[in-house]
């Protein structure tokens, strides 16, 4: 069925050379009516057939109403360029005259230069330092906010710290729990597979005690704290920027680092103990479980086991570890969150910048206490 005032093309042939082809064009050629189900597609492949014939012979002068979508289809179709036969209404003269101007504008080419690797190296590098710099003066500015909180505690900030320690610690019970209980499992399951084949079932509580307590449990614990309050910190310092919060607290004499950074990272100093302690518990609850129903591990040999199989040191070390961990995590959060622009774009990039720092810091920390500790607990 013929749609009213659709755009029609029409070839007509006056002998069976190129030469003697005309293009006819009739109809309303606006947005709304290309935009119709099936006349989009079949105008489209009729120009495009006809894209590389040159030497036909365009007539608009039949078009109704033609807007700036339909004369670029058109203009697309004749490569860019007037064709040589062209026939236009004198109100169409102004449209296609715009196009052709706009044509013809020649946009600056981007050049490379072949050093570009370089610049964005050493680029990358003075960001780097830009940033340590940064991460050294929030230290120092926490030290002293941690000097004049011991000389006089009774003004100190107790209710954002323990507000911190509530939001920080207490509220991520719930998914150290069950992200160390299945990592228990895990482990305890993969592990008795590979002990059976060597007859060593009992040295499963060995493998799961050390791996847990000096290992998995404080990582685990840092890397979802990271995940889950790290992004939150961040993202809460971000809007108080977007907010201008930051700065009516300097106009009120108020200390950012006193009030909003120090709470945050002795929360998180608090808190990441106690949190590894869950974490390892949970893990290792899990471990029994699993070595239960795989090996036939009692609960009580487990637990009789397990202080012989790991020394107490390798529990102390997952505490310092836990307590330098949720520090880091927080200073980090901090230092990205107060580095945020008053924009949304900024907040995101930020939040997200702010947990991979957090997570990367947290391992290299991580390592540097498996190097540091390495002939102890053993």
């Amino acid at each position: 069925m013929q749609i009213e005032n659709a755009p029609i093309l029409t070839i007509q042939h006056s002998d069976t050379t190129d030469a003697g082809q005309a293009v006819v064009a009739s109809g309303v050629w606006q947005v709304h009516t290309l935009s119709r189900r099936g006349v989009l597609k079949g105008i489209t492949r009729t120009l495009a057939a006809l894209k590389h014939k040159d030497t036909l012979a365009w007539d608009l002068s039949n078009v109704e109403r033609l807007d700036h979508i339909g004369a670029q289809m058109f203009w697309n179709a004749w490569g860019k360029k007037r064709p040589a036969r062209l026939t236009l209404d004198p109100r169409q003269e102004e449209l296609f005259g715009r196009i052709e101007k706009a044509s013809a504008i020649q946009l600056a080419r981007h050049r490379t230069s072949p050093l570009n690797w370089l610049i964005v190296l050493g680029a990358g590098i003075l960001s780097f330092f830009e940033h340590m710099k940064g991460f050294l003066i929030l230290v120092g500015q926490l030290v002293q906010d941690i000097g004049r909180f011991i000389r006089n505690p009774r003004t100190g900030p107790w209710r954002e710290i323990s507000a911190n320690i509530y939001h920080s610690g207490f509220q991520a019970l719930g998914i150290t729990a069950m992200v160390g209980f299945l990592i228990g499992v895990v482990l305890s399951f993969l592990s008795a597979q590979q002990l059976r084949m060597f007859g060593g079932d009992i040295y499963l509580v060995n493998i799961l005690g050390m791996s847990i307590i000096r290992e998995l449990g404080p990582l685990l614990a840092a890397i979802l704290v990271a995940g889950r309050s790290g992004s939150s910190i961040t993202a809460q310092l971000g809007v108080m920027r977007v907010t201008e919060e930051l700065d009516a607290m300097r106009v009120m004499g108020i200390s950012h680092g006193y009030r909003l950074i120090m709470p945050k990272v002795l929360a998180l100093a608090i808190s990441m103990p106690l949190l590894v302690v869950w974490t390892d518990a949970m893990a290792l609850i899990g471990g029994m479980v699993s070595a239960k129903i795989e090996l036939g591990l009692s609960f009580r040999y487990f637990v009789q086991k397990l202080p012989d199989a790991v020394p107490v040191v390798n529990y102390t070390i997952g505490l310092l570890k836990g307590c330098v961990f949720g520090m880091l995590i927080a200073l980090v959060s901090c230092h990205f969150g107060l580095r945020i622009k008053p924009n949304t774009e900024s907040l995101g990039r930020g939040t997200t910048t702010a947990v991979v720092t957090a997570i990367t810091v947290v391992i290299l920390a991580d390592a540097v206490f498996a190097i540091v500790f390495n002939d102890v607990g053993f």
